[in-house]
């Protein structure tokens, strides 16, 4: 074995019996599908599966096939794979299959119908490939591999792997974080961060797909299949009461939030910023929770993850060309993609000689699917103490509407 360890640098981790962790850490990642930004790296979770048989779940990005490689060839020489389960085929999960199956020519490949097409417009590559769907099995020997469809968590070729005689699912996507850490277990490190990133996740991967996942979670929960472990494909491993997450999962797709209200805004000449500020003041006045950011001087994922966590929103932009500014434009977009559950909201702003922000942010606000409290509340140039009065009770009023609301 240390002969092994000093040609070797590239260790696997054991995780359950006879299932080994052979992922690589993405240490320096910070922006991920073009947009959406890892302020703690991420992983790419690969897991070798020992048996009469050998299965591989998930592969890695391919500039990392090396170590998915390395962390095989430790326990095995990677031409004994028989089986790569591919449960979904975006190439952060993929990319090192062309590598991987030049070392395991004889490997048949396991996946949804539409994982199959997708591979094969990705890579081009002749692969055997065998297509399964909910509840289709296929056994190692000891051990026995359940597949479970999982559309829209989050592509429509996503599928989960259990593992039955571990009680372990192998999630892909679904109930990870974008975090690289040198622990592979969420009990090993600060939850409040696993907490941070498993919101963002769900915020900006996830949201649009709520009544699938509710779904699909009620499916889970009905099925009585026992889960002790939940093994994503990125960030760290649930292997202390899982179902927490599970739970999380619920409590977003049912659109339930904090007593907590958002003040989102951005501001030219700081009178949109007064406003903002005193409408914080109204709203701790109540006594709830309340965030402010400036979506120009701030992360628009990160703003994602706090809509997500809010049930109020306060929306406030400056007058620039009868409409709003570009960093409140995109954030709109932003909003009627991802269509929040159950938020309620309202829009202010200030303007010079003309208007126009706060009709444009109420109507994409009422284009994603959140109720609109009406009318906004405009200040010409910049609110006097009377004006910033007015922003307190308008603060106020929708911290109200919020405290009221148990949904």
């Amino acid at each position: 074995m240390l002969e092994a360890q000093e040609r070797n640098v590239y260790m696997h981790v054991e995780i359950a019996d006879d299932v080994y962790w052979v992922g690589a850490i993405d240490w320096n990642l910070r922006i991920y599908h073009n947009t959406y930004s890892t302020h703690h790296g991420t992983s790419y979770n690969s897991y070798l599966i020992m048996d009469d048989k050998v299965a591989l779940v998930d592969a890695v990005y391919g500039p990392f096939g090396e170590e998915l490689i390395g962390r095989i060839s430790e326990k095995i020489p990677p031409e004994q794979i028989s089986y790569v389960i591919v449960n979904h085929s975006e190439p952060d999960h993929s990319g090192a299959l062309p590598l991987l199956m030049k070392r395991a020519p004889k490997a048949r490949i396991f996946c949804t119908a539409k994982c199959k097409d997708y591979l094969k417009r990705l890579y081009f590559a002749d692969w055997e490939f065998t297509t399964v769907k909910t509840g289709d099995e296929i056994s190692l020997g000891k051990k026995t591999l359940r597949f479970i469809e999982a559309p829209m968590m989050h592509w429509p070729d996503s599928m989960f792997t259990y593992v039955k005689e571990r009680s372990l699912l192998l999630s892909n996507d679904a109930f990870g974080q974008h975090i690289a850490s040198s622990q592979r277990f969420v009990d090993e490190i600060d939850e409040g961060i696993i907490w941070e990133e498993e919101a963002k996740y769900f915020a900006n991967t996830l949201y649009p797909f709520t009544t699938l996942i509710k779904k699909k979670l009620d499916e889970i929960n009905n099925s009585g299949l026992p889960i002790k472990m939940i093994a994503p494909s990125h960030g760290l491993i649930w292997r202390k009461d899982p179902h927490r997450v599970l739970d999380k999962y619920m409590y977003w797709a049912e659109g339930k939030a904090e007593q907590k209200v958002l003040v989102a805004y951005d501001t030219m000449w700081e009178s949109t910023a007064a406003m903002a500020r005193a409408m914080v003041e109204g709203i701790q006045r109540v006594g709830i929770a309340v965030k402010a950011c400036r979506l120009s001087a701030s992360d628009l994922s990160d703003v994602n993850k706090d809509v997500l966590e809010s049930k109020g929103l306060i929306v406030g932009s400056s007058t620039v060309n009868n409409t709003v500014l570009p960093a409140m434009a995109t954030f709109l977009e932003e909003l009627k993609g991802l269509r929040p559950k159950k938020k309620v909201a309202c829009a202010f702003g200030s303007h010079g000689w003309g208007g126009g922000a706060v009709k444009v942010i109420e109507k994409a606000l009422q284009q994603a699917g959140i109720d609109v409290i009406q009318p906004g509340l405009m200040v010409k140039h910049r609110p006097d103490p009377e004006g910033l009065n007015e922003c307190v009770e308008f603060g106020k009023k929708l911290a109200e509407r919020v405290k009221q609301d148990e949904g």
